[in-house]
């Protein structure tokens, strides 16, 4: 069966969030001194890895209560302080992408959202000259599915009106992206970046088709793929 779509998930593959994770990493460091717990580099790390690590579905409460030590009343009291916090949530797009969905668009491939991110990321990417190559403009904040949640691919699926299997998956997560792409029979591409770049297979089910880590060899990885390369 060819390949008729290709579905990206929109932090790592779309937006670097370099600066996004830089903030998160300050306000909960901050939170979490608040209660009283100190915070060092080390420690952090020992707490994103545990986050990564555990397939945490968020990240962000998995490295508070690793960093307060399991303690579930300063947990609980930091993501108050964390999810209360007004931030900016800045859309770093990655350079080379644009040209990159364009060739795919012009090549006549269906291109998909499958994101869990608030609705007014659509927007955010039409403003970045983005939104207008993809036919399935829809993300969590849309329709309500969350990945790893099977039914968000699905209706991805439906709404291009392509069987799974004739679609590629580009995500940053195991547990989120290739997971379930691949449970429902597509090809993936692991675009590792982020926060969650060590991320590792739990099983032979979550090995990805392929790995890249930037967008020429995501280029080069996609016309294997349609290729019908291995």
């Amino acid at each position: 069966m060819s390949i008729k779509a290709i579905l990206f998930d929109v932090g790592g593959p779309l937006n670097t969030e370099i600066e996004h994770e830089r903030g998160i990493d300050a306000l909960i460091t901050a939170v979490v001194e608040d209660v009283g717990v100190a915070v060092t580099p080390d420690s952090y790390a020992a707490a994103v890895h545990h986050a990564v690590h555990s397939y945490a579905p968020d990240a962000h409460p998995a490295i508070i209560w690793h960093l307060v030590g399991g303690d579930l009343a300063l947990a609980a009291r930091c993501m108050d302080a964390f999810r209360s916090t007004p931030r900016e949530i800045p859309f770093e797009l990655r350079e080379g992408m644009v040209e990159l969905l364009e060739e795919l668009h012009g090549r006549g491939l269906k291109l998909g959202l499958a994101a869990n991110q608030p609705q007014a990321t659509i927007e955010v990417l039409d403003k970045h000259d983005v939104g207008a190559w993809f036919h399935h403009r829809e993300v969590s904040g849309t329709h309500g599915y969350r990945k790893p949640d099977l039914r968000l691919f699905a209706r991805c699926c439906d709404d291009l009106g392509v069987e799974p299997a004739e679609c590629i998956m580009v995500g940053d997560r195991i547990d989120n992206d290739i997971w379930p792409a691949k449970h429902l029979g597509m090809k993936t591409v692991l675009f590792r970046t982020g926060r969650h770049i060590e991320q590792r297979p739990r099983s032979h089910e979550d090995v990805p088709d392929t790995e890249v880590r930037g967008v020429a060899e995501l280029r080069l990885a996609l016309g294997e793929l349609l290729s019908g390369g291995d």
